[in-house]
């Protein structure tokens, strides 16, 4: 009987678990088909992006290496190409090609990326920074780290690609403006009027304050925070960067001040400012570059310390990912710009008139965002090499042309006013030295590419590209100012 018993026992079992099998074999193929279909639906969407979302990852890498550890990073960085480094620091941004990527590339697709990085210099380097430790480490620490999950969420709302494009250009309109509006009052602080530090008479030219700030403020959110305001917009991120620091640091008035110098015969004094004045910028960026790798820690810090006893912290929120958040986003930045733009332009005729102070601060503005329009624009160079050969990658010739183009019609400018000399016409040129050309070139981004190259170990490079900054727009002043000063004895 026990026998029996145990027969039909084990029968009885063996039935259930069949039946139990047969019920889980019936359940896994809808589970494999969703889990094919989700993992179908991914891989489209990263296929999508094609190399502009592979070059994201790639700035985020580089990025985020050197913000977790400015030391370890100089063995990461020891052989990329340079080319990749100097884009990550001008955001300027470009449009997907059209026409090559799927059709919901425009929604899902990020139009604008750093750079754009070629290609071939992130196939070159993709493997490297794929199995670097140090941006495996950094991304548990992201401030605005992505939830585990966040596969699962709805896709975040992007703006149609002609929208997007607007949006870059408002953004870095209305900073740019904050920009001119930050440099100008540095000058008047620290100028002959008030603090008397600066003047043009010596090595320590205007702009030098304006330029120090600048660079410090680019090592804190164009290389150790960049990533994490990116997370909550691109827009924003373009906006402080290449709008604000981009604008409130002049690379034309600093070249500008050397060549009045040198016309009136004080070479020493010129040469001085240059390599004293590179001398400050530099270690604005790196001391600005090793402060915020320091906030950064202790922010990271804090926010861990507080999640440990309950407290919990979603940066989630703060993202503009959605079409409400854009759109409300967008209208404010489009009326703010608006508002600049039209007080400047009324004040600069208002006031240029009748010359009164203010003048050129607002003729300066109502000309500065077509300044930093270009400057975005020539930053898609950078990376681009020279030639059918693409040679010289490594060297940034976007940011090159800006600095050299703005140096010559700056000097091109100067010479002017001394041959018209009246006052207003003087303050009209002013105006758009301040703010044309004080916007088009850029001293943050000039030093923040020399600074990646020289953490990365290419001093040579950073030599070059330095030396060929001055040197062309030195020698381009000199031809266009000085020549004709000496030539016409201007006084």
């Amino acid at each position: 009987m026990e026998s029996s018993s145990a027969r039909n026992n084990t029968s009885e079992r063996n039935r259930l678990g069949y039946t139990r099998s047969t019920s889980m074999d019936s359940t896994d193929p809808p589970l494999a088909a969703r889990s094919s279909s989700m993992l179908s639906r991914r891989s489209s969407r990263q296929s999508s992006r094609g190399s502009i979302s592979l070059s994201c990852e790639m700035g985020d890498s580089i990025l985020n290496s050197m913000r977790h550890s400015l030391h370890s990073a100089d063995q990461l960085l020891g052989d990329v190409d340079s080319s990749v480094l100097a884009q990550l620091i001008e955001s300027g941004r470009v449009l997907a090609q059209e026409g090559a990527a799927v059709e919901d590339t425009a929604n899902t697709s990020e139009h604008h990326k750093v750079g754009p990085l070629p290609d071939d210099a992130m196939m070159q380097n993709s493997n490297k920074f794929a199995s670097a430790p140090i941006h495996s480490v950094e991304t548990r620490d992201t401030i605005s780290k992505i939830p585990e999950d966040s596969f699962t969420k709805v896709e975040p709302y992007k703006l149609s690609p002609r929208l997007d494009y607007a949006a870059y250009m408002i953004h870095l309109a209305v900073f740019g403006f904050f920009g001119v509006f930050t440099r100008y009052g540095l000058q008047k602080l620290f100028g002959p009027d008030c603090l008397a530090l600066t003047s043009d008479q010596s090595p320590l030219y205007p702009d030098l304050p304006s330029n120090m700030l600048g660079s410090f403020l680019m090592g804190w959110f164009g290389i150790i925070f960049k990533a994490d305001i990116r997370h909550i917009s691109d827009h924003l991120i373009v906006g402080i960067t290449t709008g604000y620091m981009g604008s409130l640091t002049t690379f034309s008035g600093w070249n500008q001040k050397m060549v009045g110098l040198s016309s009136k015969g004080h070479w020493v004094y010129a040469v001085a400012g240059i390599v004293l004045g590179m001398f400050i910028v530099n270690e604005s960026i790196t001391i600005g570059a090793e402060t915020g790798e320091r906030l950064r820690s202790l922010i990271l810090k804090y926010i861990r310390e507080k999640s440990l006893i309950g407290h919990k912290y979603d940066w989630e929120h703060w993202r503009v990912d959605t079409r409400t958040k854009q759109s409300v986003l967008l209208s404010v930045m489009m009326i703010l710009m608006s508002l600049l733009w039209v007080l400047s332009i009324v004040l600069a005729v208002i006031k240029v008139r009748s010359p009164a102070d203010g003048a050129v601060l607002w003729m300066g503005c109502s000309v500065a965002p077509p300044g930093v329009w270009l400057r975005w624009y020539l930053a898609r160079l950078n990376g681009q090499g020279i030639g059918k050969q693409s040679s010289f990658k490594w060297l940034p010739i976007g940011t090159l042309a800006a600095n050299v183009l703005a140096a010559g019609i700056m000097a091109a400018l100067a010479v002017t006013s001394k041959a018209v000399h009246t006052k207003q016409s003087t303050t009209i040129l002013s105006g758009i030295q301040l703010g044309f050309l004080g916007c088009l070139s850029t001293v943050s981004t000039f030093a923040a590419e020399v600074y990646t190259m020289r953490r990365s170990g290419q001093i040579a490079r950073a030599f070059v590209y330095a030396a060929s900054t001055f040197l062309l727009s030195f020698v381009l002043g000199t031809l266009v100012y000085s020549v004709p000063v000496w030539e016409k004895d201007y006084r």
